[in-house]
């Protein structure tokens, strides 16, 4: 792996760490924004270990989108329910009306969210350890 693509995969492990860590303290609206952010940077980690600059956005399915563009095999994620960690992103993030993400969100969203992010980081450090220093297509 090269030391950008490490440092991509660093900040994702990170990101998946924090996410545990405050579900397991009962922040479960930030358990699920953390969740949502390793996984989108694991993603990312993928596409520049690809060589290719990744797109400016949150969403898990455009990233996996680009990848599948790039050659790689997605199949082992592409069927999980993507949209709502993507969702997550900001709606974890900010008030809706009177209602506080910090309410809207529970253990369970927060279990659903650390078992989807902890699939894409795992995907993403297999292909890179399986590939080198960049995933190849398959």
């Amino acid at each position: 792996m090269t030391p950008r693509v490490e440092a991509w995969m660093r900040q994702a492990t990170s990101d998946l760490a924090v996410a545990r860590l405050t579900a397991a303290e009962g922040f479960h609206a930030q358990a699920c924004y953390h969740a949502g952010q390793a996984a989108e940077k694991a993603l990312k980690g993928l596409l520049v270990g690809c060589g290719v600059a990744p797109p400016y956005s949150h969403s898990l399915d455009r990233l996996l989108d680009a990848l599948a563009e790039q050659g790689l095999d997605i199949s082992s994620v592409h069927s999980l329910p993507l949209k709502a960690l993507t969702r997550m992103n900001s709606e974890t993030r900010y008030p809706q009306d009177e209602e506080a993400p910090a309410d809207r969100f529970d253990a369970h969203d927060s279990d659903q969210a650390l078992s989807m992010a902890s699939r894409v980081v795992g995907f993403a450090m297999e292909l890179l350890r399986a590939s080198g220093d960049s995933p190849s297509p398959g």
